[in-house]
């Protein structure tokens, strides 16, 4: 599931990265870098040229910051070329791809979530071009190996992991817990290592007249919250089986109940604000920012915004107990068919994967996956630590909109109403469990 323009994917941000290839994803720090000799040889033509770029990241991101030098380092390779960037946000571009993609105004290159219900739907309706040629061209299929390549590949039906390359990640990123370190001081609270100890922190906080938790139910956060609980009671032959369809998924069964009752139970005791089905990430964002909420559960896409944004000290702690955790390699740039310059597109992904980008991402806390710098800031280093510690576990667990298209849209609808008690847990897990279903089945059939 992802996020709006002004909040730092996914993203928001959801199929699973293998095992095997999960420490590629750990920051890709030994990984070479830089362009490859392909790359340097580039046929592109020197008229001039428009390149346009699509991408929903804020200026103060550290993905934001780390494209603003891949246009750099791209417009000096390319002084004949106009480049025009049009900033999107998540939800535009979420909704309304396939409508832009058919028409006759269209990216050269654009930013795009991963997964079935995303990049695969686009490259099974051919909307997207093909990138495997290019992935062997410049390398990427040696930079990207392993688990970071699942991300890329899309079968003929749309579904990931395998058939060609549609899409080029190049940063990581995962779902953990944002805390206000100075409110924890002040409410005598440690960090906790326990779900036991996370409500007790709660319950401390809800004493003192203090919602405990920013989060928002009208778009993701909500949603990554809930699949954060859901994998607390679950091991990863259910996320196997709820991403990669590898068998049935029991909605009424302990994991999907436990998850939904537990965030059922947070709202009812105040955990969470009552009127959080109104609520949008930016919402949650500024609640925590401004002091308001001591914790929220969200991506490392937001580590920029509150760098730049956050006056009090805060810190990152990945949620409580959990041994998988919602998150992935990055968010893809994939090349629309009607592009008019896809070999431009190209030069400018793999621009995304050299040094000067990458490093750039390594010290701003973008969790780069080819890089060899080393953080110097605590913070990032902090994030690094917590995304190191996931990856350790093999406790990717991807994101729960992403097996079926359009799921996005029913687990905020299905979330909401729980949240505004218009339905219960079982009502709520139908509602899931019936879309899931339908969208499996279609995306399965033939």
């Amino acid at each position: 599931m992802k996020r709006i323009k002004a909040v730092p994917l996914d993203r928001r941000h959801f199929l699973a990265l293998s095992g095997a290839g999960l420490g590629a994803l750990a920051l890709g720090v030994s990984a070479c870098s830089g362009a490859s000799p392909a790359a340097s040889g580039s046929s592109a033509s020197k008229a001039p040229r428009t390149f346009t770029i699509w991408d929903y990241e804020s200026a103060d991101s550290a993905m934001g910051q780390a494209w603003a030098k891949a246009i750099e380092v791209f417009k000096a390779k390319h002084p004949e070329v106009t480049v025009k960037v049009e900033a999107q946000t998540f939800e535009q571009i979420q909704k309304n791809a396939k409508i832009v993609l058919t028409g006759d105004s269209v990216p050269d290159v654009m930013e795009y979530n991963k997964g079935n219900a995303t990049a695969g739907q686009l490259a099974a309706q051919g909307l997207i071009i093909s990138l495997t040629d290019a992935a062997k061209q410049y390398g990427w299929d040696t930079k990207l190996a392993g688990s970071l390549a699942t991300t890329a590949k899309y079968s003929d039906k749309g579904l990931m992991g395998s058939g060609e390359w549609y899409g080029v990640p190049n940063y990581g990123e995962f779902v953990g817990v944002y805390f206000n370190k100075d409110m924890f001081t002040a409410a005598g609270v440690s960090i906790p290592t326990t779900l036991d100890e996370f409500v007790k922190v709660m319950d401390a906080f809800k004493a003192k007249g203090v919602t405990p938790l920013a989060t928002a139910g009208a778009e993701y956060p909500l949603g990554q919250l809930w699949y954060e609980l859901v994998l607390s009671q679950a091991d990863r032959s259910f996320v196997d089986s709820y991403e990669l369809f590898k068998s049935d998924v029991d909605f009424a069964g302990s994991v999907m109940t436990g998850g939904t009752q537990m965030l059922k139970d947070w709202i009812s005791k105040g955990y969470i604000a009552n009127n959080v089905g109104a609520l949008k990430a930016e919402d949650m964002g500024v609640s925590f920012i401004q002091g308001k909420s001591p914790m929220m559960v969200s991506g490392s896409w937001w580590f920029g915004r509150l760098v730049t944004d956050m006056k009090a000290n805060w810190g990152m702690f990945t949620f409580p107990g959990n041994k998988l955790h919602p998150g992935s390699s990055g968010n893809l740039w994939v090349v629309p068919t009607k592009s008019k310059n896809a070999d431009l597109a190209k030069e400018f992904i793999d621009v995304t994967l050299s040094a000067d980008v990458q490093d750039v991402l390594a010290q701003k806390g973008g969790l780069p996956v080819a890089s060899s710098a080393t953080a110097t800031d605590p913070k990032v280093a902090e994030l690094t630590k917590s995304f190191s510690s996931i990856l350790t576990q093999d406790g990717l667990a991807f994101y729960p909109d992403w097996p079926v298209p359009g799921y996005y849209d029913v687990i905020v609808a299905q979330l909401q109403g729980l949240a505004n008690g218009n339905k219960d847990v079982k009502a709520t897990l139908d509602g899931l469990g019936s879309a899931y279903a339908a969208g499996k089945k279609d995306l399965l059939k033939g």
